[in-house]
């Protein structure tokens, strides 16, 4: 990401907190794995959002009031013999000169530079529930300065930071959507390379093996445990045992999304296990794929959030109610909410930073218009469990969802999984392709 995008995020937040705020914002915390293993290292997705500084045990503090604002980071001083072990820290010099920070300051100081900056303030712009105990040092550094008021300034308000910024990451930047728009591509090669590869017998994890090694080889990690679920292992929406085998026969369905350059995506396909849907299985299909092209086509700008998830609502229950799944007028199946028995969850979610990206999906208690650069998964299912009472037995074990991430434009919503097989002569024309 171009540094300019960083330095006008941070004008942006010092503009929204104004004169006499400060804004404290603390990287994540590395995190052991087990003994004296660590977690492979991912920052925190609001600190990277303003800094783009990739390394823990650092604090943004961002003071408005001046020209432009100012801009200080606290981090880790560079220190030869840890780099030895761990790699390169760009220390308080690098901070400046490589991440524009307008100073910068060796994280062990900030007990006695902070507070300085904290009695300068009238309010604190914070998110309470930092990892660590940063909650409890900052609190300390202010109930101290109130204690001793009779002879110095102490804020007067503890703001929750959460709304101004997570409003701001809700929309999406030009070189955000470039951003997410090639974790999209990678995806959409990885699940592509998986069709071709799917054979039964193969186990589920060998399958979603070919998802990590196309994300790796672009660069990219997972941006969530990937679902690899084959046969009625599909209705369970949360599975990622992945440790069955493919069945001739049987849908295998994978939920596998890519994170690229700190931006998500998620991607979800259903496609037979031997590259040939049966009849039962495509009719099951047919009805989620009008759901998802119904929802994608009611994500544009001036529909309301909940739009597109009526739309595959309306959707699911009537091709449920054709297949004889359902019976029943469709008001009064959509009313009485009978589809929720096979499609259990809302079609989407924002998506950005994190998978499931921040911003109000309500205003007011009313659902929140779409708006351009807003960017949100497309993602109806149908369920239907092995031991679901009431369903014919040719439709037990099924399960179908097919996802997609779409970013709402000026004129539409722009597919950002374009290019990858979602008819079942696609999935079929792809699956029987080279390997």
């Amino acid at each position: 990401m171009n540094p300019r995008e960083f330095s006008r995020r941070r004008r942006h937040l010092m503009e929204s907190i104004g004169a006499g705020g400060i804004a404290v914002v603390p990287a994540a915390p590395l995190r052991t794995r087990s003994r004296d293993t660590t977690y492979s290292y991912r920052q925190d997705s609001d600190f990277h959002y303003l800094t783009g500084f990739p390394e823990p045990d650092a604090v943004a503090v961002l003071v408005p009031g001046r020209a432009q604002g100012q801009y200080l980071l606290f981090c880790r001083d560079r220190d030869p013999a840890k780099e030895q072990w761990d790699g390169a820290r760009a220390g308080p010099d690098g901070a400046v000169e490589q991440y524009g920070a307008d100073d910068a300051f060796p994280i062990d100081d900030i007990d006695e530079i902070l507070p300085g900056l904290l009695e300068r303030s009238e309010r604190v712009y914070y998110s309470i529930g930092a990892p660590g105990d940063f909650d409890q040092r900052l609190l300390g550094w202010i109930n101290a300065l109130n204690a001793k008021r009779q002879n110095s300034h102490a804020p007067s308000e503890l703001v929750a930071l959460d709304h101004l910024l997570h409003e701001a990451r809700l929309f999406k930047s030009r070189a955000e959507t470039a951003t997410m728009r090639r974790a999209a591509r990678i995806a959409v090669a990885a699940h592509r390379r998986a069709m071709r590869a799917c054979r039964p017998g193969m186990m589920e994890y060998e399958l979603e093996a070919e998802y990590l090694h196309e994300f790796r080889r672009h660069g990219a990690v997972c941006s969530y445990t990937p679902i690899v679920a084959g046969g009625a292992n599909a209705c369970v929406l949360h599975y990622t045992a992945n440790d069955a085998q493919l069945a001739d026969g049987d849908l295998v369905l994978v939920d596998a999304g890519c994170e690229h350059a700190m931006y998500a995506s998620d991607v979800t396909r259903t496609f037979p296990v031997n590259g040939r849907f049966t009849e039962r299985q495509r009719e099951i299909y047919d009805v989620v794929l009008d759901a998802n092209r119904a929802a994608v086509a009611a994500a544009t700008p001036g529909n309301h959030w909940n739009d597109p998830h009526d739309a595959a609502v309306k959707e699911v229950t009537r091709g449920l109610r054709s297949l004889g799944v359902l019976s029943g007028r469709l008001p009064t199946l959509i009313k009485d909410l009978a589809y929720r028995r096979y499609f259990m969850h809302k079609t989407g979610h924002w998506l950005g930073m994190d998978v499931h990206d921040v911003g109000d999906y309500k205003v007011a208690d009313e659902w929140r218009l779409l708006e351009p650069g807003m960017v949100m998964t497309i993602e109806p299912g149908i369920y239907v469990a092995a031991n679901a009472r009431g369903a014919a037995r040719h439709w037990r074990g099924i399960g179908v969802r097919i996802e997609d991430d779409v970013v709402v434009t000026r004129d539409g919503a722009e597919l950002l999984t374009e290019g990858l097989p979602a008819t079942p002569e696609e999935i079929e024309r792809c699956m029987s392709g080279p390997a």
